[in-house]
């Protein structure tokens, strides 16, 4: 058995080149997930912008009972996207490396969801049927009922894999179902698509604001290793983003923000008051859908 709450939170490592797909007419060679251990029981899990353009982060944590895949991203054919295939796969290897026996102890995967956007819902079907999986639905009222949060969108629900527990920050503003994960272990925020360097759409202005509120109250008690989103979709460049559809990417900025952003984020909501259009600033842009 691991011991999730030592020395926690534990650092871990995004020392990596992210695939960001391929200028026209190059070889295509990179594979269509890209895995990268931010710790050893950490995973993060990328779909090449080469596969689909919005190219979003998945991430595969590992506890004693059960490992959790949040979001499966954004294209459903098993052959383009093999993302039942390869998470098969990394499940096998963990638990080779830290001498369990599947077929003596079962082990299970939760697939969850950080909002019901499809993008970040595309694969669930690869899953189903998958020997104790179980699928979180991504409609409002799964989220609840999964993790107890029927007092939302206020309140925290809890996730145990087994020793490494994640709160749950309900999430709505972007899209109604959308749900902020905290892992205790690493102290990673997973954010979603609340907040990540690149284009914020905001559904509601109100109930964004006041996720934004919780976010920063939930963080204030606590340490935040990074903050992860699911897309980077700005460049190098400050305040500059990679216009929607863009398949190649070989400028992006770092996927972490930080804690700090969140203020950032609060004071950008104040100054833009709702105002409709693109409001660009150094580390993400915020995008009103619709004036509320």
């Amino acid at each position: 058995m691991i011991d999730f709450l030592a020395d926690a939170p534990v650092p871990g490592t995004l020392d990596t080149v992210w695939y960001a797909g391929v200028a026209a007419g190059a070889d295509a060679t990179a594979p269509a997930i890209q895995v990268h251990a931010y710790t050893e029981h950490t995973l993060i899990l990328r779909q090449n912008k080469s596969t689909h353009f919005e190219a979003p982060f998945l991430f595969l944590l590992f506890g004693n009972d059960r490992a959790l895949l949040l979001d499966t991203g954004a294209t459903a054919d098993p052959v383009r996207f093999p993302l039942r295939v390869t998470v098969d796969r990394l499940v096998d290897d963990w638990l080779l490396r830290n001498g369990r026996d599947a077929r003596a102890e079962p082990y299970g995967l939760v697939i969850a969801h950080t909002h019901g956007h499809g993008d970040h819902i595309a694969a669930d079907g690869q899953f189903h049927g998958r020997p104790g999986t179980t699928v979180v639905g991504p409609g409002r009222d799964d989220v609840i009922a999964a993790y107890g949060l029927a007092g939302w969108p206020d309140g925290l629900g809890e996730l145990d894999l087994g020793g490494r527990v994640l709160d749950l920050v309900p999430g709505p503003g972007h899209q109604d179902a959308a749900v902020v994960f905290h892992d205790r272990h690493t102290g990673l925020l997973l954010t979603g698509d609340s907040l990540y360097p690149g284009r914020l759409y905001v559904q509601d202005a109100a109930a964004y604001t006041r996720t934004v509120d919780r976010l920063l109250d939930f963080c204030a008690a606590r340490t935040i290793t990074h903050v992860l989103g699911c897309h980077i979709e700005m460049t190098a460049t400050p305040g500059v983003d990679y216009p929607r559809g863009t398949t190649h990417q070989p400028d992006e900025s770092p996927l972490a923000l930080t804690a700090g952003h969140l203020r950032l984020l609060r004071e950008a909501l104040a100054e833009t008051a709702g105002r409709p259009g693109s409001h660009p600033y150094d580390d993400f842009v915020l995008v009103y859908e619709q004036q509320t």
